[in-house]
């Protein structure tokens, strides 16, 4: 009824800044300086994703400069006292990588984010070979849409194709990304439903649903 969900390749980076088997500590944590990142995609061959290297995996290198970690702390924290012996991408990434699809929609990549802990995810196709990087910031693009073009999509996707007789009489208003919709229509029994496809308008933060079925403001 509504307009194709948002996907991940709508709001994606597609320039990725990636990093080998091969690289070095230093270079890994040049790299995230140099563009502001937390963790970078480890690929090989033509793109294919292995791992992701991440400001985690460099930090057990400075908690156990000055200390070597003695056999209780080795038992007990295996990676990461491999991790801080380590000097190149290879050893340092989490593997496999936590990846996702060009066409999930955006609350998959959110509840695999939550789920996961993590704050960017690699885009691949099928393949596994990398095609853009999406993060938590990213998921948040779709509300930046402005208020003017979330209403007339309300007005398209939903208002008109649920009341085509009566869609004249519905006044859709948003601000701040809250809508609002007035008027009377026609099929009361249709009004649950405009509220909850509202809601579901990517960027819309609340709904407030004030239509009105012509008998039910006669008994009101």
């Amino acid at each position: 009824m509504t307009s194709t969900p948002y996907t991940v390749a709508d709001v994606m980076t597609t320039k990725v800044i990636a990093v080998t088997p091969s690289t070095g500590f230093k270079d890994i944590a040049a790299a995230m300086e140099r563009w502001k990142v937390t963790a970078l995609p480890v690929i090989e061959g033509e793109g294919h994703v292995v791992g992701v290297v991440s400001e985690a995996d460099l930090l057990p290198k400075e908690e156990f400069h000055e200390h070597r970690p003695g056999l209780i702390e080795q038992m007990s924290r295996l990676g990461d006292t491999a991790k801080a012996g380590s000097t190149s991408a290879e050893n340092l990434m989490t593997t496999p990588a936590v990846t996702i699809r060009p066409d999930a929609t955006l609350p998959q990549a959110a509840r695999l984010m939550a789920d996961r802990h993590i704050k960017r995810l690699p885009v691949v196709d099928a393949d596994g070979t990398i095609k853009g990087i999406v993060s938590r910031a990213d998921l948040l693009k779709v509300f930046l849409r402005t208020d003017e073009e979330l209403a007339a999509e309300i007005h398209r996707t939903v208002i008109d194709r649920l009341f085509p007789l009566s869609h004249e009489a519905v006044k859709v208003t948003v601000a701040q990304g809250i809508a609002t919709l007035t008027g009377q229509v026609r099929d009361g029994d249709l009004i649950p439903l405009a509220e909850h496809l509202t809601h579901s308008v990517e960027g819309i933060v609340d709904v407030h649903c004030q239509l009105e079925h012509p008998a039910d403001a006669t008994t009101s």
